[in-house]
């Protein structure tokens, strides 16, 4: 014999109820008995219209009638209309007896226990009365079996006990006897020795059918539902999640206990002993596998098999210097929770006897602390404990696997990974069993939490990198295109799933919370709501994803003033942007200290030399106990393109204008030419080196007459340049005289940085340095003669880009 139980879902309406005929039309000879819920959600409504009526609100009616059309609709769209009558006056019949408890209930205001099971129950009583009557009517071989007449329990309303040896006769009985081919009953409902309707819990009919299985040495139970099984983590949140083809009792009941809402906790129990497995299915893809519970089904040597978690969870902390010693402390804590009714779901407790801490529902909370208050009253006044210590809003994660027990460092990796994410742990709990290990954290780190878990213990060690990229120009869309050219060769190879969530312009901004599409990432911008930094901001801090990655692309002293929100957040940073790492002193240190407390890389490679590997080298000179002595370097692209391309047959003015319709120089050209931007790099270095120097302690020899520097717009500049032709033209002819080429220099020493246009002699490092190419020469105490050098291609948005993809990669190998 075979037990199935169909859930609301699978029951929600018409189609679906054809969807489980179909399922045992399919079946073979073997007899079953089908066990189904209430309606989807008319549980739910049943509770909400009991309320209203004990509560003397008049809406109850309204309830009370959504409740009657759904069935009865129901009934007039599955039966034929000349067998419709019988089953309508059934249900109406019951229907009227459900309002009569309800009135009742209105009338005397009040909704005890036993009350509220009799009105709740009706939900599985209608709907498998219906079901039964339409299967009937396909030509199943089907009787109706009021499961109050087999299970009995005791008068605990709400979540009764069952009484076995008495039911399992009773139901030994009635299959005994029974003919059909398949009997159907409602599940949840049961009755007490007197005869009065109680109900097993929410989740209930999972039990009744594991009763039921239990009774009749079942082959199998089947619990159908609207998932194709249980799943390594809870699908709605983790999208990576996949379907555990086979699990243990024992892993099953932690992942059932521990929020995975496919089985109800108790179902496990009966079966349990008579080694009847358990299979997940799904209504809705019944060729899915799903999943099969029963013995020694260990996942082939696999340690963690799930994650799941509890959700409303307070945390309810004694401590005090009264509890050291003291015999009795514990069982008057937790007699006082146990005499108000409130479960606890975690206990630990510090070897010292100094504190003891569970975790209850937050429902439970001010009840629980009010209790345990008052119970240690007197100690309390005397200072020997500290009143009730109560956090709310907090989460339960937990791994299960059987085989945790036999494999070491498994909570190390998992404590590693939440902090990785700067995901807070308030407290821990391990079993002696060690099939089971909990921690307690906010309920707003839940998704990051099970995600960074996930990827950890079943994504084969795939990381998965959260971009944000603001400023998406010439070097922004150039750095997407090199995301979308190398997105499979970077899951493939380097083990990273790059997706980008969100991008900005100064005009709009776009989220997509599973990633923009890379090839269409400007028809989606087009369509994104107006620019914002804030927002963008409060936006990339709401979605709190693991391992997030701020991208900032722009030029823009605002945008760099944002850093630190982000950095708080363990939100990474990748810059373009020189200006907060060449800005006071004070905030450069402050980025480097949050990006260090808060786990979250602050990296801007690109400051200098766009995409060479200069910072990072140097920060590997540095790691290793070099110091440097000396630098000498061009650092500007945009310079050392103009002046390689400027001779006396072309105009100064008309070379500056080809660097910057190239991409060469930032968008105002004065930030290039008159030194800033080398004074920047420059300043850079010196600090990434261990100098504490500002921008004002560099001295700039600029070449450009007073007036270029003080204009106020491109066009402005640009005319003065044509103004002063001849001063270029005699800067050129004199370099040219003495055999030298033209270059602007930066050259920190002794402490000291300085840059300015040089005239640079045959046979030197720079001589020969072509096109827009940047060179940069250390000279430490390993490097003290011969320097090491470091040269290439220093400007263009191509090599800026992929400095700034470098970066990115160095983050998901962190």
């Amino acid at each position: 014999m075979k037990v199935l139980k169909f859930g609301g879902t699978s029951v929600a309406n018409p189609e679906n109820i054809n969807k489980v005929r179909s399922i045992l039309e399919n079946l073979d000879s073997e007899k079953v008995a089908v066990v189904v819920s209430a309606f989807g959600g008319v549980t739910d409504l049943l509770i909400t219209t009991a309320h209203l009526a004990s509560s003397q609100d008049l809406n109850y009616k309204m309830s009370l009638q959504e409740i009657e059309e759904r069935h009865l609709n129901t009934i007039r769209e599955l039966i034929p209309v000349q067998a419709q009558s019988q089953v309508l006056s059934k249900v109406k019949g019951d229907l009227n007896t459900l309002e009569t408890l309800l009135e009742g209930s209105f009338l005397i205001g009040e909704l005890t226990p036993k009350l509220s099971d009799k009105i709740v129950s009706y939900g599985e009583l209608l709907s498998s009365f219906i079901i039964t009557e339409y299967f009937k009517n396909v030509g199943l071989d089907i009787a109706f079996k009021d499961s109050r007449e087999l299970i009995i329990t005791d008068n605990n309303y709400g979540k009764a006990v069952v009484d076995f040896p008495e039911t399992n006769a009773n139901c030994q009985a009635f299959f005994e006897e029974n003919t059909h081919q398949i009997v159907l009953l409602p599940g949840f409902m049961a009755s007490s020795k007197s005869g009065d309707s109680t109900t097993l819990g929410r989740g209930g009919s999972d039990f009744t059918a594991a009763i039921i299985a239990a009774a009749q040495q079942a082959s199998i139970l089947e619990i159908w539902t609207d998932v194709s099984g249980m799943y390594t983590a809870n699908p709605k949140l983790v999208k990576q999640a996949k379907c555990i083809s086979q699990i243990s009792y024992e892993e099953a009941m932690e992942l059932s206990h521990f929020g995975a809402k496919v089985l109800y906790p108790p179902t496990i129990q009966p079966v349990l002993g008579k080694k009847i497995p358990i299979a997940i299915k799904n209504t809705f893809e019944p060729e899915s596998l799903g999943t099969l519970i029963g013995e020694n089904h260990n996942g082939q040597g696999k340690t963690v098999r799930g994650i799941s978690h509890v959700g409303n969870i307070s945390l309810l902390s004694l401590e005090g210097p009264g509890m050291i010693g003291t015999p009795g402390i514990s069982k008057r804590f937790f007699e006082t929770l146990s005499l108000k009714n409130i479960s606890i779901v975690l206990i630990t407790q510090a070897s010292s006897e100094h504190s003891i801490c569970v975790g209850i529902a937050d429902g439970d909370a001010e009840v629980a602390t009010e209790a345990v208050n008052e119970t240690f009253a007197y100690e309390i006044s005397r200072n020997r404990i500290k009143p009730v210590n109560l956090e709310k809003d907090l989460t339960i994660v937990a791994l299960v696997g059987d085989n945790m027990k036999s494999h070491q460092g498994l909570s190390g990796k998992m404590f590693s990974t939440l902090g990785k994410n700067n995901v807070n742990i308030r407290a821990i709990a391990q079993g002696a069993s060690e099939r089971n290990i909990s921690a307690v954290i906010r309920k707003d780190d839940v998704r990051k939490a099970l995600n960074s878990l996930h990827e950890t213990f079943f994504e084969e060690n795939i990381k998965q990198l959260n971009l944000f990229v603001m400023g998406v120009g010439n070097v922004g869309s150039k750095f997407l295109a090199q995301i979308r050219q190398q997105k499979k060769y970077l899951k493939e190879e380097m083990k990273l799933n790059v997706r980008v969530i969100g991008i900005s312009n100064s005009r709009t901004m776009a989220f997509d919370e599973d990633g923009i599409s890379l090839k269409e990432w400007e028809a989606t911008l087009s369509r994104g709501e107006k620019a914002d930094k804030k927002q963008f901001f409060d936006r990339v801090k709401s979605l709190n994803y693991r391992n997030s990655v701020f991208v900032d692309n722009t030029a823009s002293a605002a945008v760099s003033d944002s850093y630190t929100n982000y950095l708080r957040n363990s939100i990474s940073v990748v810059t373009c942007n020189k200006i907060a790492c060449s800005s006071d002193l004070g905030y450069y240190k402050e980025l480097k200290h949050l990006a260090k407390q808060y786990n979250a890389p602050f990296l801007f490679e690109t400051n200098v030399g766009a995409g060479l590997p200069i910072i990072d080298t140097l920060k590997h000179l540095i790691a290793s106990g070099d110091k440097v002595r000396k630098i000498q370097a061009v650092l500007s692209g945009s310079l050392n393109f103009i002046f390689n391309t400027f001779n006396n047959s072309v105009t100064f003015h008309d070379v500056v204008k080809e660097a910057q319709e190239q991409g060469y120089t930032e968008p105002d050209p004065t930030i290039d030419l008159s030194g800033i931007d080398v004074m920047r790099k420059i300043l850079i270095l010196a600090r990434e080196s261990g100098y504490p120097l500002d921008i004002g302690d560099i001295h700039n020899d600029s070449f450009l007459p007073k007036e270029s520097l003080e204009t106020k717009t491109n066009d402005e500049f640009f005319a003065s340049l044509k103004k002063y032709e001849a001063d270029f033209q005699k800067l050129y002819k004199e370099a040219v005289k003495s055999e030298s080429k033209l270059k602007y220099v930066a050259q920190f020493e002794d402490g000291q940085a300085q840059v300015g246009l040089q005239k640079i002699p045959k046979g030197h490092d720079f001589y020969n340095l072509e096109g827009s190419d940047n060179i940069v020469l250390f000279y430490t105490e390993r490097y003290p003669d011969q320097p090491l050098i470091i040269k290439g291609a220093g400007a263009g948005a191509d090599v800026t880009a992929s400095g700034i993809f470098a970066d990115i990669v160095r983050i998901g190998n962190f």
